[in-house]
């Protein structure tokens, strides 16, 4: 079966940058195992599955490795790909998910997703948090998909090298490590999931669900600019809104073509 695919760099504005997701528009789902396949042959952090269906749009994500229930530059890129190339009248679209109703709508300099907060507890620090990362965090914070490790520089954060195979045998599927900005950012971050099959995803919708409560209460503030200091680096603005998160950010299609996902 041959489908539109297109490769969609999200989170940034220029090529090469931001976090790359495919986005394969289908007109049913095939079966998990299909899809975990093609994920794995396109190597990104998430492909996107979007079918549209009476009227609605159906969307599901991959790692190369596992389906999340959650996915931010994926979701952004998939709504690029609606509003721009099948669609592109909307000014809006909403995505039936794992996760609940996600709209989407557009904004002057991209697209601003309406996604399910993550609030956090404190916990004391795990020592092996602190060995995987190869440093003492200031706090450690946790909920039910990531730990949320916080230093206190800028410069810790984008200088991090951690153990990947410690952090793969942590018991959240993830961690997030974030401090307070620099170069104007209001606070900086990186995510690394290995057990998921991503060492370290480049921007990350999701973990900003986790990171806007964190620093909203920790700052009293609900609107932020922030950057994802991988090595293609991205900008995610964030507010929080009660028990959401609006997650704005801009999208550059890379790809578009067919793929043959005939197993």
């Amino acid at each position: 079966m041959r489908v539109p695919i297109y490769q969609v760099d999200a989170f940034t504005k220029r090529r090469f940058a931001g976090n790359p997701a495919a986005v394969v528009v289908l007109p049913s789902f095939p079966s998990d195992t299909v899809m975990r396949a093609v994920a794995a042959e396109n190597n990104l952090a998430e492909t996107a599955f979007l079918v549209q269906e009476e009227g609605q749009y159906h969307l599901r994500w991959f790692t190369p490795a596992v389906e999340v229930p959650l996915c931010g530059h994926a979701t952004l890129a998939t709504a690029a790909v609606v509003m721009e190339r099948l669609s592109p009248n909307l000014g809006g679209v909403v995505f039936q998910t794992a996760s609940g109703e996600l709209p989407v709508a557009r904004s002057a300099d991209g697209y601003v997703l309406d996604f399910p907060s993550r609030p956090s507890e404190k916990v004391s620090s795990p020592p092996d948090v602190s060995k995987a990362l190869g440093i003492m965090p200031t706090e450690v914070y946790r909920n039910q998909f990531n730990y949320l490790a916080v230093l206190d520089d800028a410069r810790n954060v984008r200088d991090l090298q951690p153990d990947l195979v410690a952090i793969a045998g942590l018991d959240r599927s993830g961690i997030i490590v974030t401090a307070p900005g620099d170069d104007g950012y209001d606070f900086v971050s990186r995510y690394f999931a290995p057990a998921k099959g991503v060492p370290e995803d480049p921007v990350t919708g999701a973990a900003h669900c986790m990171l806007a409560p964190y620093w909203a209460e920790r700052s009293g503030r609900s609107s932020f600019v922030a950057y994802q200091a991988s090595r293609r680096g991205g900008e995610v603005v964030c507010r929080l809104c009660g028990d959401r998160v609006e997650l704005e950010g801009s999208c550059v299609f890379y790809l578009e073509g067919q793929a043959d996902i005939s197993l």
